[in-house]
């Protein structure tokens, strides 16, 4: 089958795949989507059986049919290779009846590395592909670790220069530090005074901004994203859904037809919409459970059927979900209003204009798959050491707040099916936060008189002492590493930053 694909608001359709991957966003300001939905051609028993490499392969012809067997595979080979610490490249980790996918073993130590470690060779096949002569200019926002996973899959990859923006005090010093200092000729980390929405809201300007994309070819750059807007970047996303419930087949008594329970913590709504569309192309999914932090909007919408951005930006200890414009959840409101592109781009409108939307009741019908739970910032911590007092294993913020979503659906619904809870960050990434979390007795001494990167270090010290293990790689060797980047810019500056960047690269 021949997959084509098309804007969410109507104004494209009918392109490739590798199309689809150079433009990242529709020209009318939409997402795109399979024109149709392709099916699994294994089964769970099949899947189980293969390598995550080879379910890769089974899962991405299925949306990428322009590419050959041939630059599939070779795109796969160079992206889950050894800088995934796991030669499985993901982890399942068993708690009692509850499975955790551990998708933290790449570089960045975020789930992102999944996606951002094939997206550049899939842009760059598509690129030869459709006989594209001017360099790619990758823009993104990044509540965190898009940034770094963005940096370090494009890092030195010949025509293609990535910008990326996050927003100053709105990431974890670790976090920032992993951007700041990346290495690599093409890559710009930019400190944003704002918070992620209002970077997101920037790029989506900038990209919509006929004119500037204009100039930027005349100076021989193609504009476009490595955010989950891209479909490079979704559709991999399937892969380790389909990897995890084929594994948990070997691990448990699952049977193929056995439904799980899905829970994502989740604030742009990239991940948990990739598990929607894996349940989409047959994955035994049973509900799809999204968890908030206290920027819960999403919590609000699956409530109510109402999503209202008009509300107190909440800096959290879980950053990568300080969201408050969740901009995948465009893809499945186009699903429940019958693919209808004018109803999805009156709703955006309205998102845009007067920050709130309300879907009519029989599209609010068409979200029973989905429950939404949002967790405090007081109970987190006490979950976090809860988990780690009674079975020992380590929870970062975002986990947890899944973790804890999970046991707030058990509660209300008594659901015995098994369930996979994405983890998907390291702990060590918001090493500080953990520790307060389950020793808050020890952070005080050894930091009183320690700031920046060597305090982040003394926490992420003490955490390896309480887990006793080993540092994961990508740890140690940000340590010492010197700062490269040190732009920093307003919000309405943000086109300006570039040109500002794009400039000093030709002089």
């Amino acid at each position: 089958m021949d997959i084509k694909y098309k804007s969410t608001r109507g104004g494209q359709a009918g392109l490739s795949s590798a199309q689809a991957v150079l433009q990242g966003l529709a020209s009318d300001g939409g997402l795109f989507v399979p024109e149709v939905f392709p099916s699994l051609n294994h089964s769970l028993k099949e899947f189980s059986n293969m390598s995550y490499q080879k379910i890769a392969y089974e899962v991405l012809k299925l949306f990428f049919t322009d590419y050959s067997e041939k630059e599939l595979k070779s795109c796969i080979q160079k992206a889950y290779s050894q800088k995934f610490s796991l030669e499985s490249i993901v982890g399942l980790k068993q708690i009692e009846h509850t499975y955790y996918l551990e998708l933290f073993h790449g570089p960045s130590l975020a789930f992102k590395d999944m996606a951002l470690s094939i997206l550049p060779y899939l842009m760059q096949v598509a690129r030869k592909k459709q006989k594209v002569k001017k360099d790619m200019l990758i823009l993104t926002a990044t509540s965190g670790d898009t940034g770094k996973a963005a940096m370090e899959g494009f890092c030195n990859l010949e025509n293609i220069q990535v910008i990326v923006f996050y927003p100053q005090n709105g990431v974890s010093p670790f976090q920032e530090h992993q951007m700041i200092t990346q290495d690599g000729v093409n890559n710009h980390a930019v400190s944003v005074k704002g918070n992620f929405d209002d970077l997101q809201t920037g790029v989506k300007k900038i990209f919509n901004d006929l004119q500037f994309a204009e100039e930027l070819k005349e100076q021989g750059y193609l504009l476009t994203s490595a955010n989950s807007m891209n479909i490079g970047r979704l559709f991999p996303q399937i892969i380790y859904y389909v990897y995890a419930l084929s594994r948990m087949i070997t691990k448990t008594n699952l049977n193929e037809e056995e439904q799980v329970n899905l829970v994502v913590p989740t604030g742009n709504f990239g991940n948990i919409l990739a598990a929607y569309y894996a349940k989409k192309i047959g994955l035994p999914i049973k509900y799809l459970i999204c968890a908030s932090n206290e920027n819960h909007v999403l919590y609000d919408f699956f409530q109510s059927g109402v999503y209202d951005k008009n509300r107190k930006f909440l800096c959290t200890t879980s950053p990568s979900m300080d969201i408050l414009v969740s901009s995948n959840l465009e893809r499945l409101l186009y699903e429940i209003v019958d693919e209808d592109p004018k109803e999805t781009k009156r709703l955006m409108d309205s998102l845009n204009n007067f920050g709130r939307y309300q879907v009519s009741a029989e599209a609010y019908e068409k979200l029973k798959d989905f429950f939404g739970f949002y967790t405090k910032e007081s109970d987190n911590f006490m979950h976090m050491k809860k988990i780690y007092d009674r079975h020992h294993y380590i929870l970062d913020p975002h986990t947890s707040i899944a973790s804890c979503a999970y046991e707030q659906y058990q509660k209300r619904y008594t659901d015995l099916s098994k369930a996979l809870i994405v983890s998907t960050a390291s702990p060590y990434k918001f090493s500080e936060t953990v520790i307060k979390a389950l020793k808050p007795d020890r952070q005080d001494d050894l930091t009183k008189s320690q700031t920046g990167t060597e305090k982040d270090f003394a926490f992420i010290e003490q955490l390896q002492k309480i887990s006793a293990s080993s540092l994961p790689w990508g740890v140690e060797k940000l340590r010492y590493a010197p700062v490269l980047h040190h732009r920093s810019c307003e919000a309405a500056q943000m086109q300006q930053e570039i040109k500002n960047i794009l400039k000093k690269k030709e002089d």
